[in-house]
């Protein structure tokens, strides 16, 4: 019952999407213009339907509830056993979005019948030349000043613009006001939720020739106007296997990130404390497990496929020549020391062993290493931490 989980994707047409998704190998409806591709999701707003073996056929969000922790994990919060915690998308920005920021869960679930806050991060995986993102407001702008820019068309003025290329990550959390603009492919790997506050969208029409509607006020409460990143793609801390290079991105509260790259045959192991999902976004390869009878499977992987890994699926292998985004939900506390330890990351002085590693994984975040934010709003717990697969 227990196997990598592929998906039918649900595609979304907003008016900054194009093709470019094809040419990362999604098969796209003909003719029609596609801005994402939620490949792995439970939300009210774009459920997946599993593609693939027994379970074919049954909602993601029918399957957690019916598997529940065989599925998400032993480690989860029942929370996230009634709401798949991750969504994970593909977005084509063929023109650039609007300038946009997501609030935090306290602001979500008082404004926005409960729905929850979005946090998330982004991993370029194609961009052109003249690729930007942005991300932040240029230090010294406070609400008074973004207002004024807003009123008047000027908000452009005020906002970090970043040259990036495939491979470059950023984190996104709530906020951090933000936005894609054109030529580029993203990975976005966020919290399950879709509330976004749009404070400006270059003054375009949409397909029927209305102005998209803007959310000012909300935005201008959730903005932080105090952050100013001066670093803010994420460098990523590199661990060296045997046929596999991993760049762990981002640890916060709710996910852990890393750029996987197979050269080979590689193993991996889950301890069943939680899913992951992966998301190949170049070469090919294949995928490996046994079943219930002790029969070794295999599926080919390629770019553009997508795969959830339940949490009772023990283990499994990757072969080939690939590069994959792997997410799966935090346990803060165990990653971290996990961390730490395997990258013998150590504080400069420290009267505990936790706040050690903490300490050394702060350091290695303020040299855009690591993207840790948001962290966990207390730290508890120890004993040794499970490896993550």
């Amino acid at each position: 019952m227990y196997y990598p989980l592929r998906f039918h994707a649900v595609y979304k047409d907003y008016i900054w999407g194009g093709r470019s998704l094809a040419d990362l190998g999604k098969i796209l409806p003909e003719g029609k213009r596609v801005a994402e591709s939620w490949e792995i999701s439970a939300h009210p707003n774009g459920v997946s339907v599993i593609a693939n073996g027994p379970l074919a056929g049954i909602s993601l969000t029918d399957a957690c509830s019916k598997l529940r922790r065989s599925l998400l994990g032993t480690g989860l919060s029942d929370e996230d056993l009634y709401r798949f915690p991750l969504l994970i998308k593909l977005i084509d920005a063929h023109d650039r979005l609007s300038v946009q920021v997501h609030p935090d869960d306290d602001y979500a679930d008082r404004y926005e019948n409960g729905e929850t806050g979005k946090n998330e991060m982004w991993y370029v995986v194609s961009a052109g030349p003249d690729a930007r993102l942005i991300a932040g407001v240029k230090p010294g702008v406070d609400r008074a000043a973004f207002a004024s820019a807003l009123a008047d068309g000027t908000c452009l003025d005020l906002l970090q613009e970043i040259p990036v290329q495939a491979g470059d990550a950023l984190n996104i959390p709530s906020g951090l006001v933000h936005a894609i603009c054109q030529d580029l492919v993203i990975c976005e790997i966020q919290q399950n939720a879709d509330t976004t506050y749009r404070v400006f969208d270059y003054n375009r029409r949409d397909d029927a020739g209305k102005t998209r509607p803007l959310h000012i006020e909300k935005a201008l409460d959730v903005i932080d106007f105090s952050r100013h990143d001066t670093t803010p793609l994420i460098q990523g801390l590199i661990i060296e296997e045997d046929h596999l290079r991993r760049r762990i991105l981002v640890l916060n509260r709710y996910f852990l990130v890393e750029e996987l790259t197979v050269n080979g045959k590689t193993e991996f192991t889950c301890d069943g404390s939680r899913f992951s999902t992966l998301t190949v976004i170049g070469g090919k390869g294949s995928i490996s497990w046994r079943n219930e009878a002790g029969h070794l499977i295999s599926d080919p992987l390629f770019a553009g496929d997508s795969l959830l890994l339940p949490a009772s699926l023990s283990a499994w292998e990757i072969t080939g020549n690939l590069k994959m985004i792997s997410s799966k939900p935090s346990l803060f506390l165990s990653d971290a020391a996990w961390l730490a330890d395997r990258l013998k990351l150590k504080a400069a002085s420290s009267p505990d062993e936790a706040s050690n590693f903490l300490t050394a994984l702060d350091e290695a975040a303020s040299q855009g290493l690591i993207a840790l934010d948001p962290k966990p709003v207390e730290h508890s717990g120890s004993g040794t931490a499970p490896a993550p697969v």
